[in-house]
């Protein structure tokens, strides 16, 4: 490990040094503890959707923030998707001043609440952390500060709307209300054009909404940050698909100048083994959507999910940890993840995994379904897996899955959700012959204005990616904003 005194020495201004001596010995700051996130007693919330992490305290995060080191190359920064300036926002909170914190967020950040609470930042902010890349130590806290700020002005009920740019009449239309087009959306508010968010879907919020469970994101958060938006006069239309309920020509004649389009993968894989078609058994988007949109849960609404006791999601992501914890919540008594690699190749993020097994969660890692069978009345009712080894490393980097010849054995289940990926939704790119796309459905853009083959279309987020986070997704849609103003600038301009 480094020693922070001889970095300091060696690399840092000398009123940095004297700053931060007179704040806080260097010394104290890296030796104190990272804050713990409270949660719930995983007994308890797995019976029910309450929330599983409970947020820091206050005494916790004035702590935490003191761990801050303000550096004047801060490298956490460049780990951020969306650019927010973390030493500052820290520094903020660390003077207890909290609602000043939540408005250095919001320069960058529309959803912090959101980011704080399923961005995977122990992969970008965090391990961009002084600590982790010069010390080898624990990172700062940036994700549970980020939602403390967040939570903080929430609920002091003084929620602060980001400044605007006198509205200068150009409209632009923002196609699917998921976190790529909300960050869109806010942007060009700020820019000052008059947008109009359209979501297909009854409920604004794409996926924050119907892929992500109460217990992990609440609904109440999400409506909040949107409500903000609409504040700073962005307009939202439900129920509206962009390329049936009108086309792209008719959105033109209603005067809308550039699209945004956010429309996300909403399409499911499957494995297209034997079986896979029989009753109870579901993609993770249904399943999950039905639940967390539909109220499937509850026997009195119109759209039930039946689950069963015994429920195989087949997956090693957040969405199939996502589904595999809905079931338990549903009174799965046996509710077990199938994935083909080993845990440590799990896409999910570690926190994830953690919080499904403290729930009870069963774990078969190293095991691939073959084939389902299905009771006389067509529903699923046990399948057949093969256990798996590791080979060689494939293209991802990670270890290939080989099959064991002679492992196969048959397990009872009465349901099972398929988490194997998603694909574009195609209906953009079937609506608009002249735009440009990959061989996987993809729209193609400049990377570095997400603009389309189409000049007044731009693109960003899983419709662009084809998969990705929630603050990726984000990040694209800041990055179109800035393009879309280019490229309308340019335009007034001619």
């Amino acid at each position: 490990m480094e020693n922070i005194i001889d970095y300091l020495k060696a690399e840092r201004s000398q009123e940095w040094r004297a700053e931060l001596r007179k704040s806080m010995k260097a010394k104290e700051r890296t030796s104190a503890k990272r804050a713990e996130m409270p949660e719930e007693d995983p007994n308890y919330r797995n019976t029910n959707t309450v929330e599983v992490n409970k947020g820091l305290t206050e005494k916790q995060a004035f702590a935490e923030a003191k761990r801050c080191l303000d550096c004047p190359d801060p490298t956490c920064i460049q780990g951020c998707p969306v650019g927010i300036n973390i030493p500052k926002f820290i520094k903020r909170i660390d003077q207890g001043n909290v609602l000043e914190a939540a408005k250095v967020l919001k320069e960058t950040n529309g959803l912090p609440a959101v980011c704080g609470r399923v961005c995977p930042q122990e992969k970008q902010c965090e391990a961009s952390c002084f600590y982790t890349i010069k010390m080898g130590a624990t990172p700062v806290a940036i994700g549970f500060l980020e939602r403390f700020a967040a939570d903080y002005e929430r609920n002091s009920g003084k929620m602060a709307v980001p400044e605007i740019s006198e509205n200068n009449g150009i409209k632009v239309a923002v196609v699917g209300s998921g976190p790529a087009g909300l960050a869109a959306s806010g942007d060009l508010a700020k820019y000052g054009y008059d947008v109009t968010v359209f979501e297909a879907l009854h409920e604004i919020g794409g996926v924050l909404k119907y892929g992500i469970p109460e217990f992990r994101l609440p609904n109440e958060v999400v409506d909040v940050e949107i409500n903000n938006l609409r504040k700073m006069g962005v307009k939202f239309v439900p129920n509206f698909i962009v390329g049936k309920t009108a086309s792209f020509d008719d959105l033109k004649e209603q005067g809308f100048q550039a699209f945004f389009v956010g429309s996300g993968a909403g399409l499911p894989r499957f494995m297209n083994i034997p079986g896979e078609n029989y009753n109870g058994i579901f993609s993770s988007n249904e399943y999950l959507t039905r639940v967390n949109l539909m109220n499937a849960a509850k026997e009195e609404f119109d759209t039930p999910v039946i689950s069963g006791k015994n429920v195989a999601v087949i997956g090693g992501g957040n969405t199939a940890m996502d589904s595999v914890r809905v079931a338990k919540r549903l009174g799965a008594e046996r509710a077990m993840i199938i994935y083909r690699r080993s845990e440590e190749e799990m896409p999910a993020r570690v926190e994830e995994v953690k919080h499904a097994k403290e729930e009870g969660i069963e774990f078969m890692n190293l095991h691939n379904p073959l084939e389902y069978y299905a009771d006389d009345k067509g529903r699923v009712k046990s399948v057949k897996i093969q256990k798996m080894e590791l080979g060689e490393p494939d293209a991802s980097g990670r270890r290939r899955p080989i099959p064991i010849e002679g492992s196969e054995f048959i397990i009872d289940v009465d349901t099972v959700v398929v988490s194997v990926g998603v694909s574009p939704n195609p209906l953009i790119p079937k609506s608009l012959s002249q735009l440009k796309v990959t061989d996987w459905g993809t729209i193609v853009v400049d990377p570095n204005t997400m603009q389309s083959s189409m000049p007044e279309l731009f693109a960003g987020g899983d419709i662009v990616r084809g998969g990705a986070t929630v603050i990726l997704a984000m990040g694209d849609g800041r990055k179109a904003a800035a393009g879309i103003h280019k490229y309308l600038s340019e335009k007034v301009k001619a």
